[in-house]
């Protein structure tokens, strides 16, 4: 790695922040729900607008760090996050939760400046580590966050969003003292457009045949596993009968073992095998995860299920993200993989909402069956077209 200690930095600056996101993540349909009496409709607009925003702002994030640097706008979207939480914990009514989940939204968007982070501070042939290194953190802010946010929740869910926002403080206050720049040699001088989405730019980015098939493709991924996201937690309690707590610790295990793999496995199977087939292997795990998840039977049946997913996808992400890294230019690293995190997020409203529609209108099994399908297509796609010659030999935009 090119500075270690710069990418334990980001690491920690990530797992802290995600901590308290993950804070919120079990109680906020609850608490609009029963607190505030929103509708279901209204609740699935809330939880909507969050990814919405970063579809929105992931890119234009991304080009900003490529020209004021990765510090900064690290620093400044903490800050936000900060105010959000805060915000949701004075949430009265369904205007200040939106809104507070709006400005969370454009926070959050700050994964793609985290992921270019990584870029700057790896090689080429290290960058599928220091991805997993962010997905490492994700797993961790998502073990530990639900169940701190389960906790605080016994004492009000305005105390829970006062934990969210102590822990993006904190992150913030990490940050600002130990989180040096990463992106000093290699600025970008462009003029800066604040389009709220650059079309023109991002018609060229997936023209791209290495680019474009590569963002399509994790496109499809987030896709799969946001069909769960809601159906997840209605088919434990509905088909299998698990309580809360079986559910937050089917949560765990997926969080722990995605988090073992992006941090700790991705180290050696990305020097042993190619990209290739490393994305074969993470589409069949998936595939057979989310195809199996309506018929585990009981708790470990469904254990073993969701272990084989998170297998899946512990192994996908980093290496997409690594893929996507190499075949960017250096001073377009935060704009394309804001692109990619954009489409990302777009994917993760789509997923929840047909979910929900298809658990409704055609059976529990479909959402998972959907997505199983997806990974399907996926498997084909990347073993057909990842022997192209021309995705190999395209480095340039």
């Amino acid at each position: 790695m090119k500075n270690k200690a710069s990418l334990s930095i980001i690491f920690i600056t990530v797992v802290i922040d995600l901590m308290g996101f993950g804070i919120l993540i079990p109680i906020l349909p609850t608490f609009a729900s029963k607190d505030l009496n929103i509708a279901d409709f209204g609740i699935g607009v809330i939880v909507a607008i969050y990814s919405m925003m970063q579809f929105f702002f992931n890119p234009l994030l991304g080009r900003l760090s490529d020209r004021i640097g990765r510090r900064p706008v690290i620093l400044v979207t903490q800050l936000l996050t900060v105010i959000s939480y805060l915000m949701f914990s004075f949430s009265n009514s369904f205007l200040i939760l939106f809104l507070s989940r709006l400005l969370a939204g454009l926070g959050g968007s700050n994964i793609s400046v985290a992921q270019a982070y990584i870029t700057d501070i790896t090689t080429k042939e290290e960058r599928s580590k220091g991805m997993g290194i962010i997905g490492a953190a994700f797993g961790l802010g998502f073990v530990f966050g639900p169940l701190i946010g389960a906790f605080l929740s016994k004492y009000g869910y305005h105390v829970a969003g006062y934990g969210s926002a102590a822990f993006s403080m904190l992150a913030f206050i990490f940050a600002y003292f130990k989180l040096p720049e990463s992106n000093i040699n290699n600025r970008n001088d462009s003029k800066l457009t604040f389009e709220l989405f650059d079309f023109s730019y991002t018609k060229k980015i997936i023209a791209h045949p290495s680019l474009g098939f590569l963002i399509i493709l994790f496109f499809i991924i987030i896709f799969s596993i946001a069909n769960i996201y809601g159906t997840f937690a209605i088919l434990g309690y509905k088909v299998y009968q698990f309580t809360d707590q079986q559910t937050g610790l089917l949560f765990g295990i997926s969080g722990i073992i995605g988090a073992l793999i992006q941090g700790g496995l991705m180290r050696f199977i990305s020097n042993r095998f190619s990209y290739r087939n490393l994305i074969l292997a993470g589409s069949f795990f998936m595939m057979i995860g989310l195809g199996l998840l309506p018929y585990g039977g009981n708790f470990f049946g469904v254990s073993i299920v969701i272990s084989i997913l998170s297998i899946g996808t512990g192994i996908l992400q980093p290496t997409i993200l690594s893929m996507i890294s190499r075949y960017s230019p250096e001073l377009e690293q935060g704009a394309i993989l804001g692109i990619n995190q954009s489409f990302s997020a777009f994917a993760r409203v789509l997923g929840p909402l047909w979910g929900g529609f298809a658990y409704d209108f055609f059976g529990y099994q479909f959402p998972f069956l959907t997505g199983a399908a997806s990974m399907f297509i996926t498997f084909l796609l990347s073993y057909f077209l990842l022997n192209s010659e021309r995705l190999v030999e395209a480095k340039n935009v």
